[in-house]
């Protein structure tokens, strides 16, 4: 009987080892594995999905190497000093091949330690070089872009690789806001108003230059015309309705005229 304990007994710390041996990394991760009484972290590969023997005294750690979104709510100053509230959102991921220095330098919370932070100052850098009516409604896509270089600059140094930085939102004091509105809406209104002007300039051009065409016409058409061709086209008519079928009075104009002169039918 106590034999049959003692394998019973082998037999569960047996199972025990087995499961504290092996792990699973699950769709979109990876794992960096740490070897605590042969050298810390495992630099020489990353362990990808699926399953993996490893001894129960070391540990696995997961990575998820999916983009991730977060977002961040952030008071910053502009050029004139004018607080603005942003709504910022930031697209990011670890460099894969890059985990084990990760997990070395930083640790699985990296996104608190390094990557908002960096966001948070990149984004009160740039901000500040920038007037509100410029983040309003002229440059916020030149300034999302200038955000994303100069945080991404540093991130790949700490591993990280940033996809995208977006401005979600804007809100300035309301004073602030209707005086940017209506300074916009008078720039639309004076690029409407001088498209006009050029349209009219233009319709002008093109009546200019018509009435310049149908001058040289007449002027051509004046020149060519004289008595001789006229009597000429007269006798032609004469003769073509003298040929005709139907029922007609033709008077020989005057010879000094030599044109045909038709009553009727």
């Amino acid at each position: 009987m106590v034999r049959v304990g003692v394998l019973i007994l082998a037999g569960i710390g047996f199972l025990l080892l087995l499961m504290g041996s092996c792990t699973t990394i699950p769709a979109g991760h990876g794992g960096v594995l740490f070897r605590p009484f042969s050298g810390g972290v495992d630099t020489s590969k990353v362990y990808g999905e699926g399953f993996h023997w490893i001894a129960p005294w070391n540990d696995m750690v997961q990575y998820d190497l999916r983009l991730q979104e977060r977002e961040e709510a952030m008071d910053v100053l502009a050029r004139n000093g004018l607080s603005i509230h942003l709504d910022v959102s930031f697209r990011f991921l670890p460099i894969a091949s890059e985990l084990p220095k990760l997990h070395r330098e930083i640790g699985a919370d990296y996104m608190e330690k390094v990557v908002a932070p960096q966001i948070r100052s990149s984004v009160r850098k740039v901000i500040g070089k920038y007037l509100p009516e410029e983040l309003y409604s002229t440059k916020r896509e030149v300034i999302q872009e200038e955000i994303y270089h100069e945080t991404d600059s540093i991130l790949r140094t700490k591993h990280v690789h940033l996809d995208a930085v977006l401005i979600r939102s804007v809100k300035l004091p309301a004073s602030i806001a209707e005086a940017i509105e209506r300074k916009l809406r008078q720039e639309q209104e004076a690029m409407e108003y001088e498209f006009r002007i050029q349209k009219e300039q233009k319709e002008a051009e093109r009546k200019r230059i018509e009435a310049l065409g149908i001058k040289q016409f007449q002027d051509i058409v004046s020149s060519g015309l004289n008595p001789y061709l006229l009597r000429w086209k007269g006798i032609e008519a004469t003769q073509a309705l003298a040929n005709s079928q139907n029922t007609k009075i033709i008077i020989i104009g005057s010879p000094k005229e030599g044109l045909p002169l038709i009553l009727g039918e």
